[in-house]
């Protein structure tokens, strides 16, 4: 038989096999033991957390005769049929190609048959979020009300990209990443069961690679195994995931902080030698400053994420590196692993951040010189005034003469209401058309990028209209960004367009000034409205038909309104 990778052959057959999810796996064993089970589900989560194999768990437990507390016997035929992947009544659909409508259409058309061999017939469709539009209206009205014999169980690792629509007529079932140390337990019982050694410190080092997701960690030891001829090493394990040992970050930072740019740059020399991905390389020193920066705060927790690999070296520096110099270097770090991506030579940004690295203190003090200067020339001036006061004081002038030395003091930018695009909206603002807005203000931030989301963060909307928008801000700051960060407001106006059908012109406010605004169009509405009661009266007291009451009577004069 052709060998089958390790994530293959060890894939979860039960809900208890299944790492890291052990709330997910609870509650869908305790509803299918209670026969509670619903129509459709929405598994999403990073790659390699479980989502499929938690479909396929599920697809067996419902259409399994012999259920115990919730788990598939997968001994029966309909089990052994599910796990060889051939029964019919469970439909595995790639949405990412198979997302047109067409598509979709055959399932829907489809699912209205009776299964044939199980009681229930399961459609798992993978990466969802690849559907189109036309595919994902086309699914809606079946998966809002399918057949009764039908389970619908959607997967997908972007669930931003999943219309709310189809969301909230599902269960949704959020999968967490892996922590290193469970990923570490299930790669050592593995490697037990098939009775090869191992060394600690290398399924480590795999299980930190893997970033939480357990079918990359078991690709990662396949890869090892095949390297290391069974038997798993540091040194193959190190070679495979391009990392680097522990003790060279230590000394690379070691010589970061007592400045010898000479041992620095020859460890860097070791690292390119030995072909190690410089990417890798960076993203290894970000995450022992990391470390080095939380050790100073919380020990236990690096403790935990380091799998208790912490040595008296580690120890040591995060005594001698301060936490401004930690994040100094981080920022350093950053910049350069940016860098990396337009560039084919990386070891000239590397030695560069390392010469970098080797000076912090020069780099850091670069602009102590400047404020100190401006803290003593202010010093001695408000000295200077408080002599000059004491002396008029003491010649019993009242008032003082203006200074002659007066501290710069920079001018706070103030934004305020626009108060004539306000109104309009207003006019026509409706509760309906606020909440509907609402609704969908968390969708319309996910659709922007990061920098523009984190800008929208502090901002909500107060009123809406079918033509218009009022959001308010609580940062004068980040008002002021926002407005003239045309491109964001164009986005966000072309997001309501896709997500509502219309798209209102958005208008800022402060926060702190939209009460008053708002009680101004109260009253001006108010005002306006008197206004045009008086009128209505002095009309019907206008001398003409003072005089017409005169001549004939006020009870033969009627007057109406054109």
């Amino acid at each position: 038989m052709a060998y089958q990778a390790l994530y293959r052959v060890w894939r979860p057959q039960r809900f208890a096999d299944i790492v890291g999810q052990e709330t997910i796996t609870q509650t869908l064993r305790n509803a299918l033991d209670a026969h509670q089970t619903s129509h459709a589900y929405l598994f999403t989560g990073p790659r390699g957390t479980g989502k499929t194999s938690a479909a396929k768990i599920l697809a067996k437990a419902i259409n399994c005769p012999n259920l115990k507390a919730g788990e598939p016997c997968n001994h029966c035929e309909s089990c052994r049929a599910i796990t060889a992947g051939t029964l019919n009544d469970v439909i595995e659909i790639d949405a990412a190609s198979n997302n047109g409508v067409d598509e979709i259409r055959d399932i829907r058309d489809k699912a209205k048959y009776a299964p044939t061999s199980a009681p229930y017939k399961v459609y798992i469709i993978d990466e969802v979020h690849m559907l189109s539009t036309g595919a994902f209206n086309a699914l809606l009205k079946t998966l809002e009300e399918p057949p009764s014999h039908v389970v619908f169980i959607l997967a997908t690792t972007e669930p931003h990209k999943v219309p709310l629509t189809i969301i909230s007529r599902t269960q949704r079932f959020d999968f967490q990443r892996i922590s290193a140390q469970a990923i570490y337990s299930r790669m050592a019982d593995i490697l037990k069961q098939k009775e090869m050694t191992f060394e600690e410190p290398a399924l480590k080092a795999i299980a930190k690679a893997a970033e939480g997701g357990m079918r990359d960690a078991l690709s990662i030891l396949d890869q090892v195994l095949s390297f290391s001829d069974n038997h798993v090493t540091l040194k193959n394990a190190l070679q495979v995931t391009g990392s680097t040992t522990q003790q060279l970050l230590g000394d690379y930072m070691q010589a970061v902080h007592t400045q010898t740019t000479t041992k620095a740059l020859k460890l860097l020399q070791q690292v390119l030698a030995a072909g190690k991905d410089m990417g890798r390389f960076i993203e290894d020193l970000i995450e022992y400053s990391r470390d080095l920066l939380l050790y100073q705060q919380a020990p236990q927790m690096v403790e935990q994420i380091e799998l208790g690999t912490v040595d008296g070296q580690f120890k040591q520096l995060s005594q001698d590196f301060t936490a401004p110099a930690l994040y100094w270097m981080i920022d350093i770090l950053s910049d350069s692993q940016k860098q990396l991506r337009f560039t084919n030579h990386p070891d000239i940004y590397l030695e560069v951040a390392t010469v970098k690295l080797c000076q912090p203190q020069k780099q850091q003090s670069a602009a102590v010189p400047n404020v100190t200067k401006q803290l003593t020339q202010l010093k001695e001036e408000i000295t200077q005034l408080k002599q000059q006061l004491s002396q008029l004081q003491t010649q019993g002038i009242k008032q003082p003469i203006k200074a002659t030395a007066k501290p710069k003091t920079r001018r706070k930018e103030t934004q305020h209401a626009n108060v004539a695009a306000i109104f309009p909206v207003l006019d026509q603002a409706t509760k309906a058309s606020l909440d509907q807005l609402k609704s969908v203000w968390t969708e319309l931030l996910q659709q922007l990028p990061p920098q523009q989301r984190a800008l929208m963060h502090a901002s909500k909307p107060v009123a809406a209209s079918p033509e218009g928008v009022v959001v308010s801000f609580d940062s004068d700051f980040l008002l002021g960004r926002a407005s003239s960060n045309q491109a964001m407001v164009d986005a966000l106006e072309n997001g309501l367009d896709r997500l509502i059908g219309t798209a209102p012109k958005i208008i800022f406010v402060p926060q702190e000034e939209w009460p008053q605004v708002r009680q101004s169009y109260i009253e001006q509405h108010r005002r306006g409205t008197q206004k045009t009661t008086e009128a209505k009266t002095k009309s019907k007291t206008a001398p003409v038909i003072s005089q017409a009451k005169s001549l004939f009577g006020s009870d033969y004069v009627e007057v109406k309104d054109d």
